[in-house]
């Protein structure tokens, strides 16, 4: 039996209301060779017994039931261990993907050899059409110096499987892992932007953002983006390294106003303390942000004229009117 060129992983736990919906719009994709891993977090309702139900009526979906609950991050580690083939793309398992969503991710992918992933995003990117290749420093200076790019969950990205292996896979850091996974990736291996819009986020109270913990792992993770901002792998130039520093902290503040706005008045104090920033960081770089939003847009590759089977091309006459 020959090995699917994708594999889509599901992982989940507790989503018997809305996994098959999910499943459904994974066997619905237009582009066919493909194989569906569900990786179930031994969850205590329905969640397997559906998937199970989807993997006895279609071969192109297995199951796998973890003895013990690993979380949600952890588990999609070991998700990803068991793909074999050369490419994979995480589902949630209370998400809707389009129709076309593998088809339009892959075949950019397969195209640029030089990108270890593509990567969408819930409405598009900035800065011209897709697909764009980005380097280690467009990445950077796109998230930081631009409108942002490491805001997208895993599902976002369609990856090379060995490219993923090699960077490490996610950290255990809680609902901020895959913020750190770009923040690490990007930095090490070419991007594909490609079309955005593939897949339906579906918003609901049982998500992991929605925990009480979540607004502390949030908060940590800030003293990780800027110590990544000052380290020798940073991609980006000394002024633009700069730059990105005052972008940060006004980000951080920015962001402890909006909880104290909302009485979150210890969630706005961890997000200052747990930033990383020593005094001499907030007074050296507390300043109002310049962000550029065609930052991290690669220069337009020029296409040579085509000439036609009559000769070389040549200027045609305007008609009036």
């Amino acid at each position: 039996m020959s090995v699917p060129l994708v594999t889509v992983l599901m992982t989940a736990y507790n989503r018997e209301a809305w996994i098959g919906d999910a499943i459904r719009s994974v066997l619905a994709q237009t582009f066919t060779d493909f194989e569906l891993v569900v990786v179930d977090d031994a969850s205590t309702d329905g969640t397997a017994a559906v998937a199970r139900a989807w993997a006895a009526a279609d071969p192109r979906v297995r199951v796998v039931a973890n003895e013990r609950n690993l979380g949600q991050f952890p588990n999609r580690n070991r998700a990803a261990a068991l793909v074999q083939g050369p490419y994979f793309k995480y589902h949630d398992s209370d998400d809707v993907m389009y129709p076309h969503c593998l088809e339009t991710m892959l075949r950019p992918l397969m195209a640029a050899p030089a990108a270890g992933f593509a990567l969408t995003s819930a409405r598009g990117w900035s800065g011209g059409p897709c697909p764009m290749l980005l380097t280690p420093r467009l990445c950077y200076e796109r998230e930081f110096l631009g409108n942002g790019m490491f805001f997208g969950g895993p599902t976002c990205a369609l990856f090379r499987t060995d490219v993923f292996r090699e960077l490490g896979g996610f950290p255990d850091r809680g609902v901020g892992s895959d913020h750190l996974f770009w923040l690490h990736a990007c930095a090490r291996t070419n991007v594909l932007l490609v079309p955005g819009d593939l897949f339906w986020y579906r918003v609901h109270q049982d998500q992991e953002m929605s925990k009480p913990a979540a607004a502390r792992e949030y908060a940590a993770l800030s003293a990780d983006v800027w110590q990544a901002l000052r380290t020798d792998g940073c991609p980006l130039a000394a002024p633009e390294r700069e730059q990105a520093r005052r972008n940060w902290a006004f980000n951080v503040v920015r962001t402890a106003g909006r909880h104290l706005r909302r009485g979150r008045v210890r969630v706005a104090c961890m997000q200052v303390v747990l930033s990383g920033l020593s005094v001499s960081d907030w007074l050296r770089y507390l300043r109002l942000p310049r962000r550029d939003p065609l930052a991290g847009t690669p220069p337009p590759v020029e296409v040579p004229p085509v000439a036609s089977a009559a000769g070389p091309e040549t200027e045609q006459p305007v008609s009036p009117g």
